[in-house]
């Protein structure tokens, strides 16, 4: 697979993180942008799904 990537973009965000390499800060962008779309799935659910529990008896330990 052959990616072409904005050089000033990857530049800017080299200088600006710890990694070791364009593939760390290539991959850690990649799991970023997946947590996003998965929260934001995650979000549409609301009010679809029933609840049932008792968060009093969740909290004692």
């Amino acid at each position: 697979m052959k990616v072409t990537v904005d050089e000033k973009l990857l530049a800017e965000i080299l200088q600006r993180t710890d990694a070791k390499n364009v593939q760390e800060d290539v991959e850690a962008a990649l799991k970023a942008y997946l947590r996003k779309i998965k929260l934001n799935e995650l979000s549409n659910l609301r009010g679809k799904i029933t609840w049932e529990g008792n968060l009093d008896e969740m909290r004692e330990y």
